[in-house]
């Protein structure tokens, strides 16, 4: 059911962005029906109905299926190892999240759509070819930044024995084990990150005490100094050169 679901969020996506070659593929939005009075009744077809519920559940699969959830959790992290509290504030933490992991997907997207999407809207192939044909770079995706021990996790706990080889792994199990890699890699990331911010408030913390300085936050001196360093080593562009490097 799960697999069955997920075909259909990639159905959903090429039904926006690709064109009916033909009057007959188009879903009708509503219907009129004549009844025995004469008068005329009007209903929404089931297919919109299922389509406007696999929308729903779009943006998340889509963030789960990309390199939106490493980036999101590494910029988080190094707002609190900063200890700059809301700054910068979630709302520029997700456009800086989306427009990174638009641009680390490019690649990506830009297969499926040539791939999947331009012979489907051609009328070159049919719906589940494209179908097939749209997951396969996201499975490579996926497949390159899962580690073996997680897809080797979920491939015993579904019990599926037509699992032969990676590229043979339903949805159903690779995102699974895509996300379990993600918040590793992730969680590795920010504890990186926290290293010098961390050494930065051991000496702050250490030399107020050696003052006397006991009733003054060691968290108020030692922020000036973390933006200082932060700024000094261009700490933005080393960050975000090493997120999209670590999907190359």
């Amino acid at each position: 059911m799960g697999e069955v679901m997920l075909r259909y969020v990639v159905l959903a996506l090429m039904v926006f962005v690709a064109r009916d070659a033909s009057a007959q593929a188009a879903i009708p939005i509503l219907s009129a029906i004549q009844g025995q009075s004469g008068e005329t009744e009007y209903s929404v077809t089931l297919q919109l109905l299922g389509l406007m519920t696999v929308l729903t559940l779009l943006p998340s699969i889509l963030l789960m299926m990309t390199s939106f959830t490493r980036v999101i959790i590494v910029l988080s992290l190094l707002r609190q190892a900063m200890g700059t509290a809301q700054t910068p504030p979630n709302q520029i933490l997700l456009g800086i999240a989306l427009f990174l992991t638009i641009f680390i997907m490019a690649p990506v997207f830009t297969q499926v759509y040539d791939d999947a999407i331009t012979p489907y809207s051609n009328d070159e192939i049919g719906l589940e070819t494209a179908l097939d044909a749209a997951q396969i770079p996201m499975k490579n995706f996926m497949l390159r930044q899962t580690r073996e021990k997680d897809l080797q996790t979920f491939v015993s706990i579904s019990d599926n024995p037509d699992i032969a080889t990676p590229m043979d792994t339903p949805l159903t199990v690779l995102i699974p084990a895509f996300i379990t890699s993600e918040l590793k890699s992730a969680f590795t990331i920010g504890f990186m990150l926290y290293i010098p911010f961390i050494i930065i408030d051991m000496v702050v913390a250490s030399v107020l005490m050696s003052m006397g300085m006991m009733m003054l936050s060691p968290m108020i001196i030692s922020m000036p100094f973390k933006l200082l360093l932060f700024v000094m080593v261009d700490g933005w562009m080393l960050l975000m050169t090493s997120l999209t490097g670590s999907y190359v």
